[in-house]
């Protein structure tokens, strides 16, 4: 399964893990097909380490603070699957401690300060087309939408 990412500064082909991170993928998948990441903004940009976003509190309008908000539930990590390793364009969950992710998703720019990550967080996916747009994002810019691949 895949996935293309759409943003306002280009297009970013994905790899699913899922055999490896089988829920994760469900979830991200649901998500995506019901347009939730729709408008959602990459809320969390730190160069040389992860673009993030996912967060429902980043869509213009939105009341709370952009990086707090989730989907109502929370998943469990995968950690114990292949592919748990954070190098360039690999797409992980975001949490706020073991077992509290749900919609919020970061991008890696490269292994460059992303190797205290494997093990902690769930490694889901893998940009293999227009992995350089990582690079042009800034905080702010939009999802565009996600559009699953089956």
């Amino acid at each position: 399964m895949e996935a293309i990412i759409k943003t306002n500064k280009g297009e970013m082909k994905v790899n699913f893990y899922d055999v490896d991170a089988p829920k994760t993928v469900a979830n991200f998948v649901k998500l995506a097909k019901e347009g939730y990441y729709d408008g959602l903004k990459w809320h969390r940009v730190l160069p040389d380490f992860v673009i993030q976003g996912g967060c429902p509190n980043s869509r213009d309008g939105a009341s709370g603070m952009a990086g707090t908000g989730g989907p109502g539930y929370k998943i469990d990590c995968e950690l114990t699957g292949g592919n748990q390793y954070h190098d360039r364009g690999v797409l992980s969950m975001a949490h706020a401690g073991r077992n509290t992710g749900g919609s919020q998703f970061f991008v890696c720019h490269s292994r460059n300060n992303t190797a205290h990550l494997d093990g902690n967080h769930t490694c889901f996916g893998k940009v293999v087309e227009g992995v350089e747009v990582v690079d042009l994002i800034k905080e702010g810019d939009s999802i565009d939408s996600i559009t699953i691949i089956d």
